[in-house]
């Protein structure tokens, strides 16, 4: 019977827990969900044809302030995941010290295959169903895998319907016209970027010796990817659903991107166009991507991508992880082994709920920051986390992902303890 996602992540958990002393409150608390929703979201489709699709809403864990986080469409969209994904979502808002809890949401639905009418049926309509479970004080989505800006203005919009007033605060990742905050649809790149610049600095890295491979070239991949060649990195590999592209001497990367955006997907690369012209490269397979030989890795695809099966065949110096979960518990056993060091999703991908917290903070105010300002904040938040956890890391030695459930476990027993635990109430008078 395979392990699910789920189980997976409370492994992080156990393994964090032996390291430092907090309440077995703390440790009760965040065995379970809060709140899981399941709901069925009819959509009638161009055709006139009526189609079910199963939708997920998971409220983590609400000790540290109303939930937060994002909302996905995928075909392979599960309770396990969403659970999974909320699960991380709690760890990820303590690391970075936001007034947060976890939640997570998704439809399982290929998105790509929809109408955008019918794109803008399914976003209302699941937000009907979901609107009693979800509130500014409440639970605050966001956007995710193949949700965007639009996806969430609609359901912002739509929120505000069923309310009969206007809730900007009550999701974020929307466009800047309807109470977005700008530097939103970049956060995820670029608080990435700046944990890898903080760590580069640790380790005496230099960016114009280091390689990088990207698996993915999605919202959150092709910004990092233009930011790092910016900043003098020499981006060797990155993909899509349908393969990758590699050049050992770079690549370059305005370019990709702007074929990217043209053609939809990167197969437009391989031999039609005129990248193929004034640039040599490689066709590669998502799995070859993965072990190259680069200094840093980044896989910002899917989860579980990273596993026993490749783990000894990873040359990376160290591992950035940009997607969500994307390698499994036996994988980082190994890796440390190798002294392959793995900066953890938790850290790494931060970037977008901490400007959507700067987003909800901006809304609940009335009052909206220029993007310098926005990107000052994340940059400090960024900054100070990592530095947290490469104390932790360096002094309990430990790994990094260690080192960040430790730091996230130590916020959240804090908000456990105030409110009474076995020791307290056990303690006699």
């Amino acid at each position: 019977m395979p392990v699910s996602l789920f189980s997976e992540a409370s492994q992080r958990l156990e393994e964090a827990a032996k390291h430092v002393s907090i309440s077995s409150d703390t440790i009760e608390r965040l065995k379970y969900p809060k709140s899981s929703l399941t709901v069925s979201v009819p959509v009638r489709m161009d055709s006139g044809e009526l189609k079910i699709f199963q939708g997920y809403r998971v409220r983590y864990n609400d000790m540290r302030g109303p939930t937060k986080g994002g909302i996905r469409y995928h075909p392979n969209v599960t309770l396990d995941e969403v659970t999974s994904l909320a699960f991380w979502m709690t760890f990820k808002c303590a690391v970075l010290n936001l007034p947060f809890g976890g939640a997570k949401g998704g439809i399982a639905v290929d998105a790509k295959q929809l109408s955008r009418f019918e794109l803008e049926h399914l976003s209302r309509r699941y937000i009907d169903a979901i609107a009693d479970f979800i509130g500014p004080d409440v639970d605050i989505p966001a956007p995710d895998m193949y949700t965007n800006q639009m996806i969430m203005g609609w359901m912002m919009h739509e929120y505000s319907v069923i309310q009969r007033k206007i809730i900007p605060a009550v999701i974020t990742g929307k466009p800047v016209a309807m109470g977005g905050s700008l530097g939103r649809e970049t956060a995820t790149s670029q608080g990435a970027f700046y944990v890898l610049q903080s760590m580069m600095r640790k380790m005496n890295g230099e960016p114009r010796n280091t390689t990088v491979a990207i698996q993915g070239f999605g919202n959150a991949a092709a910004p990092l990817a233009e930011m790092l060649h910016n900043a003098g990195y020499k981006v060797v590999a990155v993909s899509d659903s349908r393969g990758a592209i590699y050049a050992k001497q770079g690549l370059d990367i305005p370019s990709v991107k702007k074929f990217k955006e043209e053609t939809t997907n990167l197969k437009a690369l391989y031999c039609q166009d005129s990248v193929c012209n004034f640039m040599e490269h490689n066709v590669i397979t998502n799995e070859e991507l993965l072990e190259l030989d680069v200094d840093i890795l980044v896989p910002a695809a899917l989860e579980n991508v990273i596993t026993e099966d490749n783990a000894e065949r990873v040359k990376a110096r160290f591992i950035l992880e940009v997607a969500n979960g994307p390698t499994t518990p036996e994988a980082d056993e190994i890796l440390e082994k190798r002294k392959i060091r793995v900066i953890p999703d938790i850290l790494a991908n931060a970037g977008g709920v901490t400007v959507s917290y700067f987003e909800w903070v901006q809304n609940r105010a009335g009052l909206y920051w220029p993007f310098d300002e926005v990107n000052t904040k994340l940059h400090q938040k960024m900054n100070q986390e990592s530095d947290h956890i490469w104390a932790i890391h360096d002094a309990k030695i430990v790994s990094l992902r260690t080192a960040a459930y430790i730091h996230a476990l130590r916020r959240i027993e804090e908000a456990v303890n105030v409110r009474g635990t076995k020791e307290y109430f056990g303690e006699k008078e």
